[in-house]
């Protein structure tokens, strides 16, 4: 295994997992907390991988995003008027934004065209585009690259569906610790209702709070199924705990409120029959049968 650069994790729970981003050794918030160092190795997802071989960066090196010609910006200039599809090819909308960032290594064929994932649609949501929305095309089909989680050879576990509901209590709670962001919400992790009026949820690369960025690189509807994997972990269990973090007295995300638990497993997409691999939080998905 190829050894990374250590990655420090302060975490208040007993578990392997490290989750959130550690505060700064001595400072108050980090009192009473254990502090543990994780290595980051190569796995099966990736050759930048922590808690598990299958929790990796979508690149290493380099960032989730598809590079523009801006190292600030990640955004792409679209064509509005096209539509936005979900995992199973089903349209949920017209996108009526003029930008949007990519997640590097996302494309898929949906009746004969060619889709890219984008990170935030005008469905409220993550979503499918065709490429020949994209300004830029054919720059971006050079940069785009192709990457897929993996799940040959492991073993089933239970059946599961995606929730037509979410707890609300769960929602803005940060899954990284002081996160200022606008993001970096438990929700992000949970079926959400959009702007179509429908619930639906982004199926993730990589856990959130490892400092991997928790990319999404599919989106699918409530009622999906979802076949869980017993899948291998640095901890043992099937799963990866990360813990969630709320406002403290001064108004920053330091005080642990709870965890939110990811198994790993894949869905079938309808119509394309497509699987694809990925994480989803347990508090998405409800005990289910009839998974492919």
């Amino acid at each position: 295994m190829r050894n990374h650069l250590s990655l420090i994790c302060t975490f208040a729970l007993a578990s392997a997992a490290c989750g959130g981003e550690a505060p700064l050794e001595g400072t108050a918030a980090g009192e009473g907390l254990s502090t543990q160092e994780q290595a980051a190795y190569s796995g099966v997802n990736g050759t930048y991988c922590i808690a598990s071989p299958y929790n990796c960066k979508l690149q290493d090196p380099g960032g989730n995003r598809v590079p523009t010609n801006d190292p600030a910006d990640d955004n792409w200039g679209l064509s509005t008027g096209v539509s936005i599809r979900d995992g199973n090819g089903t349209i949920m909308g017209t996108n009526t934004r003029t930008s949007s960032a990519f997640n590097y290594g996302q494309t898929r064929t949906f009746g004969g065209v060619l889709h890219a994932f984008a990170v935030s649609t005008s469905n409220s949501s993550a979503g499918w585009l065709p490429t020949s929305a994209i300004l830029g095309r054919t720059s971006f089909e050079q940069k785009v690259g192709h990457v897929s989680a993996l799940g040959a050879g492991l073993a089933k576990l239970g059946c599961y569906s995606v929730r037509n509901s979410h707890d609300t209590t769960l929602e803005f709670k940060k899954v990284v610790y002081d996160s200022d962001a606008t993001h970096e919400r438990a929700g992000d992790y949970l079926p959400l209702p959009r702007a179509n009026g429908l619930r639906s949820v982004n199926l993730i690369f990589n856990v959130p709070g490892f400092a991997l960025g928790g990319p999404a690189v599919d989106h699918f509807p409530a009622g999906t199924k979802f076949q869980r994997l017993d899948v291998p972990t640095d901890g043992g269990a099937p799963s990866i705990d990360i813990p969630l973090w709320v406002q403290d007295s001064a108004g920053r995300y330091r005080q642990q409120s709870g965890t939110m638990k990811f198994i790993y497993g894949y869905v079938i997409a309808a119509v394309t029959g497509t699987k694809r691999n990925g994480w989803m939080a347990y508090d998405s998905l409800q005990v289910s049968s009839g998974c492919p």
